[in-house]
């Protein structure tokens, strides 16, 4: 450090010899923050026992800042630009492989300069506070006459701050959504003429145009709301969360440069945790000057983690993806609720209607025999397959009956709408597990009404077309091959069963994607201005289609997807000689059926047993990948962490003891009962 120091005269102008003194604090490994604590006291004492190079090094400081531009480090610094999602996103990964050159221009070169390790904001952050703050003013001890050479760029920033706020609040992705700032003022517009006043001296203090965008804030929050009925876009998400941020950094910035001592703090500004460390002993922590020293350091740490993650593209996907999907699962979780069966008459009507679906697969699974039996080349057998699925789950779909495997990706969202209160912290675990042992015997009847049928039908189907064609449908050899595919212990058919929950999983998302796209896009509208159509079939017809298809444009592509996904994954691990293929319990369950017929029904009990078990294994993977994967991305979409597991079981567990017959059957009639009052019905 002594070398360093002593190597910086007034001839020096270059930025190497800052980044050499800053390399000096570094620690080792960014984890190491003692080493970095006690680096920057060193540089603390060195500099207070010799005031000259303390007043070296301050001259040397204010001279590359003053020969930079500053504004660009606050506005373009976590918040993201302009470009849209996959002009950002193209960005970033370009810049990941080939950073961009730098220059001696701008002050954000420079930091790219000083903190060109990804970690470095981890130890940067770890060091108090007040330890940065003892350094900052040893550096930079007040001389008459030297002025502030941040203010202008802060001014500069809160100005294009302010432009950008109006000119996105006009875009017509969001006016056209919310269309009320058509009619009305616009509080993007008008935040812009107070920043104007306020910089140009016209009015005192900034408390007006704080209202400005409060307002701003609750237009956003408005347009977040209708898009959770309305459905969104990548564009429109993205614009929001630009929207957000700039309005939070023009919050940032002003509480820094006003002088008036009466701006309150904004609320996005976390600095009462570093007030007490900043502020001097003779000072209250709540005077206006350590609240802005304490806004100015957090503000601080937050532009050095924010550089450090600039070219990151998680913290891009972070920012956006979770909005997207909160409303893809908002879609789920609504078509959840159909899912979810309150009392024994429903659990009666979900029961016949998965049935319908069982036989519906029972016939899915002859056709697919009969398909394999083509020798068909493999593109040409994964399109049969695929169009066989996705036909039969598109018909099960349009009759209104029920496939129990598909039921998960939309009651995890239900769950996860159920969990997240408006604390985090405090559930009421009651209304929680009633929901939870609801969507249990749901989805357990669902495979049961499923198996019910779907066994049955095809065997009848086999034992039919041995008494019709006088041969069976599929030899003994292709039997015992059904047979080893649903083996739980011989063979990879439960990895086969995972990979099957992930495309039961991929299905949701797909459900609900095109769900929140036909909202958004309006199709009932869009279908029934077609005039062809509507001379052909009438006007009243199109409009029911149109209202059809937005209602059910989500199931319909959801049903297709996961046709083609289960057709094809399977060829698609031959071709590139991968182990990959798929095993679904309702086709597992009619191809055991099958094979039995084959067979004469000559095997043992044994193999009967391993086979019964083998499916009921695979459903039970099935739902679990599924469920599990479905249930993390809700949680994560509304950004709810869920710290209640123990509690809920023991409140399950409750039930069950209480109640077994209802835990499993539930209950005759629809008002819940919670497991005290159980538990006293049974005492009485």
């Amino acid at each position: 450090m002594l070398d360093i120091l002593e190597s910086i005269s007034d001839a020096t102008t270059g930025i190497d010899a800052l980044v050499r003194l800053f390399h000096t604090l570094r620690p080792e490994r960014p984890a190491d923050t003692g080493a970095a604590t006690e680096r920057v006291r060193t540089l603390t004492r060195l500099l207070k026992a010799d005031p000259r190079q303390a007043r070296t090094l301050r001259d040397y400081m204010l001279r590359l800042l003053t020969s930079r531009r500053h504004a660009s480090l606050y506005t373009e610094i976590g918040v993201l630009s302009n470009d849209g999602f996959f002009s950002e996103l193209k960005r970033r990964v370009a810049y990941r492989v080939l950073p961009p050159a730098l220059g001696d221009e701008y002050l954000s070169d420079a930091v790219d300069q000083l903190m060109f390790l990804d970690t470095d904001y981890l130890w940067i952050r770890a060091v108090p506070a007040a330890d940065w703050l003892a350094l900052f003013d040893t550096i930079f001890t007040p001389i008459p006459g030297m002025a502030n050479v941040m203010l202008p760029g802060l001014l500069e920033a809160i100005r294009t701050l302010s432009y950008r706020v109006a000119a996105i609040g006009l875009e017509p992705k969001l006016t056209n959504f919310h269309t009320e700032m058509e009619v009305f003022d616009s509080p993007f517009t008008e935040q812009n003429r107070e920043v104007q006043a306020y910089l140009d001296g016209r009015v005192d203090d900034a408390r007006h145009l704080l209202v400005m965008l409060d307002q701003c804030d609750a237009v956003v929050a408005k347009i977040r709301k209708k898009a959770l009925a309305q459905g969104t876009s990548i564009a429109l998400t993205y614009l929001l969360v630009t929207l957000t941020q700039s309005i939070d950094r023009l919050r940032k910035l002003l509480f820094l440069v006003d002088t008036s001592g009466e701006l309150p703090s904004a609320p996005t500004l976390d600095v009462r945790a570093v007030s007490e460390a900043v502020t001097p002993p003779h000072r209250s922590p709540r005077a206006p000057s350590s609240l802005r020293r304490a806004a100015g350091v957090a503000l601080a740490l937050e532009l050095i983690e924010a550089h450090n993650k600039k070219y990151r593209v998680r913290e891009l996907l972070a920012d956006n993806v979770h909005l997207l999907a909160r409303n893809v699962t908002e879609n789920a979780s609504r078509t959840g609720e159909h899912y979810v069966a309150d009392n024994r008459a429903q659990l009666a009507g979900m029961f016949l209607s998965s049935a319908g679906a069982g036989l519906v697969i029972g016939f899915m699974a002859l056709i697919k025999i009969l398909m394999g039996k083509l020798r068909a080349a493999p593109l040409v057998e994964a399109f049969l397959f695929s169009m066989n699925y996705s036909l039969g789950f598109m018909l099960i779909h349009l009759l209104h009956f029920t496939v129990a495997t598909k039921q998960p990706a939309m009651t995890a969202s239900r769950i996860a709408a159920g969990l997240q209160s408006k604390d985090g912290k405090h559930l009421d675990t009651d209304s929680m597990a009633e929901l939870v042992n609801k969507v249990f015997r749901t989805q357990l009847v669902a495979v049961l009404g499923n198996l019910a049928t779907a066994i049955p039908c095809a065997w009848l189907i086999a034992w039919s077309w041995r008494r019709l064609a006088g041969a069976h449908l599929v030899t003994p050899d292709k039997a015992m091959h059904l047979l080893r595919d649903i083996d739980p212990v011989g063979g990879p058919a439960l990895a086969y069963a995972a990979i099957a929950g992930v495309c039961l999983f991929l299905a949701g998302l797909i459900s609900g994607y095109y769900d929140n796209q036909a909202l958004y896009t309006r199709w009932a509208r869009r279908v029934s201005q077609l005039r062809g159509p509507g001379r052909l079939i009438g006007q009243h017809r199109l409009d029911r289609l149109g209202l059809y298809l937005e209602n059910n444009l989500g199931g319909l592509m959801g049903n297709l997807c996961f046709g083609i996904l289960l057709g094809t994954i399977g060829t698609l691990g031959f071709l590139l000689g991968l182990p990959i293929d798929i095993r679904h319990v309702t086709f597992s369950s009619a191809n055991f059926a099958t094979a039995i017929v084959a067979l004469d029904h000559n095997v043992s009990w044994q193999l009967v047993l391993k086979s019964v078990s083998g499916f009921l294994a695979i459903g039970a993977v099935n739902l679990l990948v599924s469920f599990s994967l479905a249930l993390w991305v809700a949680l994560r979409s509304r950004q709810v962490r869920f710290r209640h597991g123990y509690a809920l079981l023991k409140t399950l567990g409750r039930r069950f003891l209480a109640a077994p017959v209802d835990f499993f059957l539930g209950a005759r009639d629809t008002a819940p009962v919670s497991p005290d009052e159980m538990t006293t019905t049974r005492q009485k």
